[in-house]
């Protein structure tokens, strides 16, 4: 049984869904599992040394994401998208509405947590892309989602849900992690003022800030830091554990629960606020 029946129909954009096991694949298969339409956003394919194949969503996994919430009775469609490149996240929200009527919710979830260096060694390209992806790319699809909800506002259909995945880097800072955790700050102040902007439409705009998270990516950085720490992968996730008072990382599941909670009418009052999905290791 859905928790939110009143999700049931709603069209929602996820970005970054088209990794199986990923964060941005529990979220669709979550909101799906409330009754949402969920469109499955991902590059679809390598797009340089900065987006490679092993670091995005292809369009195979893409479709396999699709399938599974599909066979599991929920409703998805995949669709491809640059979140470096300003027209074709437009052309995202276009086709979004062109095949299914509207959008209600839009989940930020796109991001590059993998290109980690020490401030002296990361290039300004790397830090471009990683600010592009992670910054940019949000607000490019912010606003393009909210031009939407004026429309849709315009013609009688009221409201809306903008979730943005930022992070425990958001609040904290990291070594070798100086372009992840400003472009995860910054979101958070993007969050707060499109909070102000598109109240008047009825539309509430949120962050969610999980801890770590073991997808594909988090196992990466599992061998990345404990490298840099001097430990193995096992004593690294044992001091992880050890600080976080519930006593594990994060799942995929805590997110994208944490996500449909807040495209719910129950978090209707609740709007430029980021919440903390991290066991009680963050608490601020």
């Amino acid at each position: 049984m859905a928790a939110y029946p009143e999700l049931q129909g709603k069209v929602a954009i996820i970005t970054g869904a088209g990794r199986r096991g990923g964060l941005g694949a529990a979220i669709a298969m979550r909101l799906a599992a409330e009754g949402a339409h969920a469109v499955v956003a991902d590059l679809g394919a390598a797009a340089g040394p900065h987006l490679p194949a092993s670091a995005i969503g292809a369009s195979s996994e893409m479709q396999a994401v699709v399938a599974e919430i599909n066979a599991a009775g929920g409703s998805a469609l995949a669709l491809p998208c640059n979140m470096l490149d300003g027209a074709a996240v437009e052309q995202l929200v276009d086709s979004t509405v062109a095949r299914l009527g509207c959008v209600d919710i839009l989940v930020n979830n796109a991001g590059i947590g993998y290109l980690m260096k020490p401030i002296v060694d990361m290039s300004l390209e790397e830090w471009d892309t990683v600010l592009g992806v992670n910054l940019r790319g949000v607000f490019a699809a912010t606003q393009a989602v909210a031009k939407r909800f004026a429309a849709q506002a315009a013609a009688g259909r009221h409201g809306g849900r903008i979730i943005n995945i930022a992070s425990q880097a958001a609040k904290s800072g990291f070594p070798h992690a100086a372009s992840y955790c400003a472009s995860k700050h910054g979101l958070v102040g993007l969050t707060r003022v499109a909070a102000i902007e598109l109240a008047p439409l009825g539309v509430t705009v949120n962050a969610v800030c999980p801890n770590h998270v073991t997808t594909g990516l988090g196992a990466w950085q599992n061998e990345y830091f404990a490298k840099l720490l001097g430990k193995s992968v096992e004593q690294y996730l044992a001091d992880m554990r050890a600080r976080i008072p519930l006593g594990r990382p994060g799942l995929p599941g805590d997110t994208a629960a944490a996500v449909a909670f807040l495209c719910s009418e129950q978090a209707q009052y609740i709007t430029g606020e980021s919440m903390n999905v991290s066991g009680g290791e963050e608490m601020h």
